[in-house]
């Protein structure tokens, strides 16, 4: 079992920048690929980005490239989301997940735990 607590949403205007963070606790955080997904309202939840285990790999949806970045620390059992130039379409509930398997990939119903999510709000 893991134990996923997500922070560091909130309002920042259009063009800002935010840093989420998600904390592990439970079983061994270096054994998942972690990932970020979103939701917005009367979305679905989408895809973000994801990094392996080592931290050596990481992907990311066409939406965010090249604006965020995502990384970890094992040491600490925690994931970042970099989130730079917010745009207004960004906004959303941002979740943290975990996956056991190889790799997480793309898709919610991979991974096998959540976190509840923080807000981030862009206004323009």
């Amino acid at each position: 079992q893991v134990q996923l607590v997500e922070s560091g949403g909130g309002l920042v205007q259009a063009g800002g920048s935010l840093r989420l963070s998600c904390v592990a606790s439970g079983r061994i955080f270096s054994s998942y690929v972690m990932g970020w997904f979103r939701q917005a309202p009367g979305k679905e939840r989408e895809f973000v980005s994801r990094i392996s285990r080592s931290g050596s790999w990481s992907y990311y949806a066409d939406s965010v490239k090249g604006r965020f970045t995502i990384s970890r620390d094992n040491a600490k059992n925690t994931v970042y989301l970099q989130m730079n130039s917010l745009k207004p379409e960004d906004p959303a509930v941002y979740y943290c997940a975990a996956d056991s398997g190889v790799d997480g990939g793309p898709t919610p119903d991979q991974y096998d735990y959540w976190g509840q999510g923080t807000q981030v709000t862009v206004s323009s």
